[in-house]
């Protein structure tokens, strides 16, 4: 063996977890995502899924995505800069740009590569990039690729931010980066905090919406409208893997920005651009969700509920104000334990470990949905109290 599959090859925590018949990871799942899915011939409660608004499998939506297919074919085979752009391609940045109140938008093949893209495309050497300590792993992905000087921040603390925005030059391009919604723990950024610091030191603001569309917001603008604030945050990044039933993200900037970025961010030049059929069903989940307020309503009435259960209870949930609530563990090898416990019992629900969290606060993750009831979110809440309490968490 060669010393590369020899250091390969010493990584083993999955063969242990498997063993230990506690791996939770990679499960085949052989129905639509809905809040009840089959995993092995077994139907369980879906609460492990960022369909928000629970339009997965919408009847319009498939509709859409099949008569893409029919016109288009089933891919464009080629990036957005050469052969790769379609109609319904530049109908979705259209749209999306009214939206979100832009000059334009970008299109990604995938949410990860909006964040991880842009921000090394943006900043060079002499630049600085702010970022929270809790950002998303594809936030932390594209500050490790950029020349320009970073700074962390301790999560959400503006006097921290602003320290460090006092430690950049006056002069500089300086960029702060932030969750809207933080993924895994489910609290929100101080969007207007951060406009009133970025305006006061001449940074750029830019905000990863992934898990604020189609949650907050008018008609599900995200976190930086739920503020009032959209039109001051300069850039916006969002995902269609969530509340919009599909697959890739976006960019939504002023025309300066939007024009740099199209000729210069190496993700989107050199990948194929968002297939026919996911560009249809965001679309179309994009027409339901400003069509259709009732989802949103439904979503945060069940995600209020549910957020009572568990506090009521005496869970620790940190500050979640969202569908995303954290229940907090605080060790690895029980955070496995109880998310097995829970698919044996018909609750499927996610782990977080690190890198995702700090090792000191693994979780369990409950994700909430439009579509679920508060019949299924007793039935879990009650199943997921008894095995905490089995595991002496609670």
């Amino acid at each position: 063996m060669k010393p590369l599959q020899k250091k390969l090859a010493r990584y083993t925590r999955p063969q242990e977890a498997k063993a230990a018949g506690v791996y939770p990871y990679f499960t085949p799942i052989s129905s639509e995502q809905n809040t009840e899915v089959i995993v092995s011939g077994k139907k369980v409660l879906m609460f492990g899924s960022n369909s928000y608004l629970g339009l997965t499998n919408h009847p319009k939506i498939k509709e859409a995505a099949k008569a893409a297919i029919d016109k288009y074919g089933s891919g464009c085979a080629g990036s957005p800069f050469l052969n790769g752009t379609l109609d319904i391609h530049v109908q979705l940045q259209d749209e999306l740009a009214e939206f979100m109140g832009k000059d334009g938008v970008m299109l990604f093949s995938a949410g990860f590569q909006a964040n991880s893209g842009t921000i090394p495309c943006i900043t060079g050497r002499n630049d600085y990039v702010l970022f929270d300590d809790l950002d998303h792993a594809s936030i932390m992905e594209g500050k490790t690729i950029t020349f320009a000087n970073t700074y962390k921040y301790k999560h959400n603390n503006m006097e921290d931010l602003e320290r460090l925005l006092q430690k950049c030059p006056i002069e500089a391009s300086k960029l702060v980066v932030a969750d809207g919604v933080f993924s895994m723990e489910g609290d929100i950024s101080p969007i207007d905090q951060m406009v009133d610091l970025c305006n006061k030191y001449e940074a750029t603001l830019m905000i990863d919406e992934a898990h604020g569309l189609g949650v907050f917001g008018r008609e599900g603008r995200g976190v930086c409208d739920h503020f009032g604030k959209l039109n001051d945050v300069e850039i916006v990044m969002g995902t269609f893997s969530k509340s919009l039933a599909s697959v890739g993200g976006f960019v939504a900037a002023d025309k300066e920005t939007i024009n740099w970025m199209k000729h210069n961010v190496r993700p989107y030049i050199f990948t194929a651009s968002i297939s026919p059929a996911s560009t249809a069903s965001v679309l179309a989940a994009l027409h339901i969700m400003r069509s259709e307020p009732e989802r949103q309503q439904a979503l945060w009435d069940i995600t209020n509920y549910a957020l009572k259960s568990f506090r009521d209870l005496g869970f620790e949930i940190g500050n979640t104000c969202s569908p995303i609530i954290p229940l907090f563990i605080r060790n690895d090898q029980k955070t496995f334990m109880a998310t097995r416990m829970l698919f044996e019992e018909g609750v499927f629900v996610t782990p977080v470990i690190p890198p995702a969290v700090p090792s000191q606060d693994t979780l369990i993750r409950f994700a909430l949905m439009a579509t679920h009831t508060k019949e299924q979110v007793d039935c879990a809440v009650d199943k997921v109290y008894t095995t905490f309490k089995k595991l002496e968490i609670l």
